[in-house]
């Protein structure tokens, strides 16, 4: 494997000292044509790269974003696609201004050397910025990144601290349209499987779907409300309980589409035909959602949108203009009506 090309190696080549090379590929006007054009040419061919080490020496930066996502136990991995899709509007936006993204571990890697507190993770690497995804924001090792000195945005996690600020979807709205949508098609028996209140997304969804009985003149019932994990074996689990009532509902309004798709198996299983005889509503919008049969209704987040978001107040934070970075950003909710709603049967 050939050794890669030093600054030092470039400087002999180019027949100038190293400060000159430095200055060169950095920009600097005082630096004739001609050398910066040779200094160029000659980093291009022989396919020159700065070091990071160095330049984060120079600059005081290390242009990474750290990424802390906690998917929920139970689920170690990146399984759902809402965390797919903002990340790739934060690497979209970050990338832009050349900054890469550190996916680090929920884990502790103690490694034989101790706790490594989500502080000491990021100091040890260096980061300019964090992310945070899935978190609770009473999370003691949150509380302790927001309080460092460290820019850190909260995606669907309201924090608070000295460099802190939060984007979320409008999920009190989302939840509103979705029972609004239901009772226009005359349901009364709406019910819901929230996701964990402990969220924000769980909490605001669920008080979204409350919101919205009161405005449709429909009555709280504490047995339409059960609990899931945004993922699909608990949307199967809760829809099976619900249909197991003695007046079961005749919809549902699931806190996520991997809930939905869990409760569309609990109707097949329970006899029932969609939407005839049970209507269905997701959250998210995610690519699956559009090719169930039948397409799955559900609530749109402009996840994309999020990720950009997060970093558009990361980047502005990093390069010191805060004051014209918003505190908070929260995106509206669109409903996309498909073929998992519809006016209720008559069914006792």
């Amino acid at each position: 494997m050939p050794e890669r090309t030093t600054i030092r190696e470039l400087a002999r080549l180019s027949g100038v000292s190293i400060g000159t090379v430095s200055r060169a590929l950095n920009g600097y006007t005082d630096v004739r044509p001609e050398t910066r054009e040779r200094i160029i040419r000659l980093a291009e061919e022989l396919d020159y790269t700065p070091s990071a080490s160095a330049r984060s020496l120079v600059t005081q930066r290390s242009h990474v974003v750290g990424v802390f996502l906690n998917t929920g136990e139970g689920h170690p991995d990146l399984q759902h696609p809402f965390f797919h899709e903002v990340l790739a509007g934060v690497q979209e936006t970050a990338g832009a201004q050349g900054y890469d993204l550190l996916l680090f571990s929920t884990e502790n890697p103690g490694n034989g050397y101790g706790s490594h507190s989500y502080v000491k993770r990021c100091r040890h690497h260096n980061v300019d910025g964090v992310v945070l995804m899935g978190f609770e924001h009473r999370d003691e090792d949150v509380r302790r990144l927001c309080a460092s000195s460290i820019p850190v945005i909260g995606v669907d996690v309201e924090l608070t601290g000295r460099d802190t600020a939060f984007v979320t979807s409008d999920n009190v709205q989302g939840g509103q349209l979705a029972v609004q949508h239901l009772a226009a098609f005359g349901h009364t028996r709406i019910a819901t499987i929230a996701g964990p209140v402990e969220t924000v997304a769980g909490e605001r969804r669920l008080k979204g779907y409350r919101d919205g009985l009161a405005a449709a003149g429909l009555a709280f019932r504490d047995e339409y409300v059960t609990g899931g994990d945004f993922y699909v074996d608990s949307g199967h689990t809760a829809a099976a309980k619900l249909l197991a009532l003695p007046e079961p509902p005749t919809a549902i309004v699931a806190a996520s589409d991997f809930m939905a798709v869990g409760a569309l198996r609990a109707a097949t299983e329970a006899g029932l035909r969609v939407p005839d005889e049970l209507s269905i509503v997701g959250f998210d919008d995610i690519m699956l959602a559009a090719h169930l049969q039948p397409g799955l209704t559900t609530l749109r987040q402009d996840k994309q949108g999020l990720g950009d978001a997060a970093a558009r107040w990361l980047m502005a934070h990093i390069d010191g203009d805060a004051a014209n970075a918003p505190e908070a950003v929260t995106l509206p909710i669109e409903l996309v009506a498909r073929g998992t709603t519809a006016a209720p049967a008559s069914r006792s």
